[in-house]
């Protein structure tokens, strides 16, 4: 999720709050980082492989509505002997990371993630149901209760992923949820942002991970959840795909980082393994 004009429009309030998210920040991360370098990388000995990828296109939708990847195709096979595009990609379009550095000044970039960060145990909370009726419901504590009863504790260096079954949706107007109106609210699920506190104050999850365009909610005026977690030194998957096939615990998510210097965030290849 990134826009030009959102980003200017939240560019005061990124500096006016980093302060405030310095400390917990700077404890959290270390904890966190900590965890992971310690941690067992794999939830379980993987038996499949999974695609959590969608496919990256001209067509594929954005938060601000206009295309995140062109091509210039600067050499061709029949007339060089070989084929070559240079690429113009959006950092935050198609299945894609979102870096701390997205919402910070100070933040790590993307290529500053740690390895051990980017393979994590799997924690999947499904709210396919209520999402079928309220296209703007969010993930809340009640939910993250729910599943740490039936499931346990959410692992050190895991990825927390809202499955709403948005992916299903791609291909439609549904997938943005656009008002009808120019300039109108986008629609779609998720992360409550007292849901993101408690994920950050009780836990050493690295990621959390949405089948949406962001990980705030559609019509969200504040991006409070991007605000609270990625300057808490934590990262964002947006748009990932797969979920549907995975179990609510177990699985094991690879993350393709891109390792570009300075960056905000990358589309990124993820895997699972179940």
């Amino acid at each position: 999720m990134c826009d030009i004009c959102v980003m200017n429009s939240v560019k005061e309030r990124m500096l006016t709050r980093r302060n405030f998210f310095k400390g917990t920040a700077a404890a959290a991360g270390a904890a966190t980082l900590g965890a992971a370098a310690s941690r067992p990388v794999m939830a379980q000995a993987p038996r499949t492989i999974h695609d959590m990828t969608h496919e990256l296109s001209e067509e594929f939708p954005t938060f601000g509505g206009v295309p995140g990847i062109t091509y210039d195709k600067q050499f061709d096979m029949a007339a060089d002997g070989y084929n070559l595009y240079v690429l113009s990609v959006n950092e935050h379009t198609g299945t894609h990371i979102d870096a701390p550095l997205h919402f910070s000044a100070d933040g790590q970039s993307v290529a500053e993630i740690p390895v051990e960060s980017l393979a994590c145990p799997l924690c999947v909370i499904d709210i396919r149901a209520r999402a079928s009726e309220d296209r703007d419901t969010q993930v809340t504590p009640d939910d993250l209760t729910a599943w740490i009863a039936e499931h346990g504790d959410i692992p050190d260096g895991a990825c927390v992923a809202m499955n709403s079954g948005w992916a299903a949706k791609l291909g439609t107007d549904e997938f943005r949820g656009a008002d009808a109106a120019r300039g109108g609210s986008l629609h779609f699920p998720g992360f409550h942002i007292e849901a993101t506190q408690m994920l950050l104050e009780q836990t050493n999850a690295v990621a959390i991970a949405v089948d949406t365009l962001s990980l705030d909610h559609g019509p969200s005026p504040d991006f409070a959840t991007h605000y609270a977690w990625l300057p808490a030194g934590r990262y964002g998957i947006e748009c990932l795909a797969g979920l549907d096939m995975m179990p609510p615990s177990g699985a094991t998510l690879m993350v393709g980082a891109p390792k570009v210097r300075g960056g905000t965030g990358g589309p990124a290849r993820v895997m699972a393994l179940v």
